[in-house]
């Protein structure tokens, strides 16, 4: 036992150190090592030219496919080995089986010279004999790769607003078919046995748009479907599993927003489980939705939203806010392999700023700065990250960092200003390779200069360029409901603690109103003694605390009736519990004047 588990723990440290990261660009296609070398890899040729237009690696990482411009190249990671080359010299998409029984190649749809339809363009290779196991016609790029099951037990495709399916990778015949009116998209969900797929249906003449949820293969019957949901506003979906698959979020997109409030169109947030459930997730702030991501453990879900600043919040599977993380300059979300550690941040057109925060203690953890980063990565470890700048998004300043997630730049590479980087990745691994680490909130150390970046002063006319500068902000950040003052915090109140909140301001108000008569009462009997203490009051006593708390109470009792009385001389309409109240004041009276005879 003791030397399985030692050599088990030599292969985790030797799959660490050969990590590898590609890179795709004009100065060819290479291998560099991961942490802690970040050196290139020798075992790897590089390729050297321009014409390398895609690469892919397999789910597990040990297998590595790319086109050169001349042919599709299928090596082993761990030794380079040449194990296939396919004549596809056009081939501009690659995907590997989950469990590398197919590489599936695409080359753009053309027609032939005479107009009569193209030679298919969608191939599937069988990886372990290189023979192609089925040719398709698959004119659009957009959703081209075929789906399959985690096990490979089923393979599916979108074919005329219908979905094939094939078992166990024989593409000869078509196992089943699920046939609903003009289905859009569908997503299988992930893991073991039974599948479930979603599918997407757009609406038309008035009938709304709607998702449903299968199991394979039980797709006939009125109650087939484990779950519908239907909404109007959906131009397009984005249907994500959870890793459990057991629940779906569906990011309904309008084109156009017709309020005219946003010109990304209008989003909304649905929440669907396999059993039957469904919601709307109720979005605190208006505004786009950028960005939802599920966490590992399949329980709750971040979504980042609304106009910018943009608000993050993370929600249960009762779609119920568990932390509020404010707003600020963020458009994406990233949690790491584990789950442990979610980093939020803003590409794009934003900045760049970066948070990394701690999920199960809700603790920030650092606050790096990649600016003019088009492209974010966790390493399979959940320790590292790569961030890069890639054509043909900016064509200038391209490069990539290597950071650890306490926010050190652990290595750096800047491209030549006439060079291009087109594409950057982490070599995958499957999980439980890494195993999960206690979350550091210490910069580790680096050999990395810091550079200290440039401060852009925002612009002021001429007119105001001599006087001083005042503090004010276009918007001001919320914080973190942890980081908020008590008294500013808005999280959502429970029944409970709204009945103790109401209690504890009903006390307050009666302890302001006995201060109030407490003051009437010495400005109506001034003390003769000069030296008595101010706010010493000289009140009549019984000796008996409890004989005092009651008079003090029909006082104001009595005091509350004589109001009541005012307004309805003044002729308002009193209720008729203020009318009973009224006609207990001579009981009251009474009451009073046999607890004062008695002090």
């Amino acid at each position: 036992m003791g030397a399985e588990l030692s050599v088990r723990k030599t292969w985790v440290s030797r799959v660490l150190l050969e990590t590898h990261s590609p890179f795709r660009g004009s100065e060819g296609l290479y291998m560099v090592n991961g942490p802690p070398n970040f050196t290139e890899n020798t075992v790897f040729l590089r390729e050297s030219g321009k014409n390398c237009k895609v690469y892919a690696f397999s789910k597990d990482g040990s297998l590595f496919a790319w086109c050169n411009g001349e042919k599709v190249n299928l090596v082993n990671v761990a030794d380079n080995e040449l194990l296939h080359s396919f004549d596809l010299p056009k081939a501009v998409c690659l995907e590997f089986s989950p469990k590398n029984s197919v590489l599936a190649i695409w080359q753009p749809y053309a027609t032939s010279k005479d107009g009569t339809s193209g030679v298919p363009n969608l191939q599937l290779h069988d990886v372990k004999t290189g023979k192609c196991l089925k040719s398709f016609i698959q004119k659009k790029m957009q959703n081209w790769c075929p789906s399959w099951a985690d096990d490979e037990s089923i393979c599916a495709r979108n074919v005329n607003n219908e979905v094939h399916f094939f078992e166990n990778n024989i593409f000869s015949t078509i196992a089943n078919k699920l046939h609903l009116q003009k289905i859009s998209d569908f997503v299988l969900s992930p893991g073991p046995q039974p599948c479930k797929v979603a599918v997407y249906v757009p609406g038309s003449k008035g009938a709304p748009s709607f998702v449903r949820l299968y199991q394979y293969p039980s797709f006939s019957g009125p109650h087939a479907a484990l779950a519908n949901k239907s909404f109007f506003k959906a131009d397009k979906v984005t249907m994500l599993w959870n890793k459990k698959a057991t629940a779906v979020l569906v990011i309904a997109s309008t084109d156009v927003d017709k309020t005219g409030a946003s010109y990304y169109g209008e989003q909304t947030l649905h929440y669907i489980a396999t059993n039957g459930e469904s919601a709307v997730v109720q979005l605190p702030k208006n505004g786009p939705i950028y960005d939802v991501v599920w966490n590992s453990s399949s329980t709750e879900f971040c979504a980042v939203y609304g106009f910018m600043p943009a608000k993050a919040t993370i929600f249960n599977l009762k779609c119920d806010p568990v932390f509020d993380f404010g707003t600020g300059p963020r458009n994406a979300a990233y949690y790491s392999p584990h789950g442990h550690i979610l980093v939020l941040a803003g590409f794009g057109n934003l900045r760049g700023q970066m948070e990394v925060w701690d999920v199960k203690n809700y603790k920030l953890i650092s606050k790096p700065v990649a600016s003019d980063s088009t492209y974010f990565a966790w390493c399979p470890d959940g320790e590292h990250i790569v961030t890069a700048t890639c054509a043909p998004r900016l064509r200038v300043s391209n490069g990539y960092k290597i950071w650890h997630y306490t926010g050190s730049i652990l290595h750096k590479y800047d491209v030549p200003s006439n060079a291009e980087i087109w594409q950057v990745s982490w070599q995958p691994f499957l999980d439980g390779v890494f195993p999960a680490k206690a979350v550091t909130y210490q910069a580790v150390p680096s050999e990395v200069p810091e550079v200290e970046s440039k401060v852009t002063k925002a612009y002021r006319p001429p007119a105001l360029r001599n006087k001083p500068i005042t503090g004010s902000k276009l918007h001001e950040d919320e914080p973190p409901q942890n980081m908020k003052p008590p008294s500013g915090s808005d999280k959502p109140l429970s029944k409970t603690a709204l009945k103790n909140q109401r209690k504890h301001e009903a006390k307050k108000a009666a302890k302001q109103e006995a201060r109030s008569e407490n003051s009437q009462d010495l400005a109506l009997n001034p003390t003769p003694q000069q030296n008595t203490p101010r706010n010493v009051v000289s009140l009549p006593t019984s000796g008996d605390p409890e004989v005092d708390k009651k008079i003090k109470n029909l006082r104001k009792k009595l005091k509350a009736i004589e109001q009541l009385k005012e307004q309805a001389a003044s002729g308002k309409q009193l209720e008729k519990n203020q009318m009973e109240k009224i006609q207990k004041e001579k009981a009251l009276l009474q009451e009073l004047e046999d607890l004062e005879l008695g002090v």
